[in-house]
């Protein structure tokens, strides 16, 4: 059985990925990166992909994360 991780990821406002470094407002520390800048975090999951809505902010994403690894390991423990 192949292992399932469940993280939080920034994301840009079209969605994409952000692993740029950002100041705590969220800009970007380079003005010449590209990056538009983080507006929001998405819980991932590796089996499903993006789990629920995106969060504006990282602290209430976490907890969705963990929620979604709870109903991994309960789903594990009725097999």
């Amino acid at each position: 059985m192949a292992r399932i991780t469940v993280g939080v990821d920034p994301r840009h406002a079209d969605n994409s990925r952000c692993e740029h470094a950002v100041k705590p407002s969220g800009r970007p520390r380079d003005p010449e990166s590209g990056c538009t800048g983080r507006t929001a975090y998405a819980v991932v999951c590796s089996e499903h992909g993006d789990v629920d809505r995106s969060h504006h902010v990282k602290v209430l994403a976490e907890p969705a994360a963990v929620a979604h690894r709870q109903e991994h390991r309960a789903a594990l423990a009725t097999r």
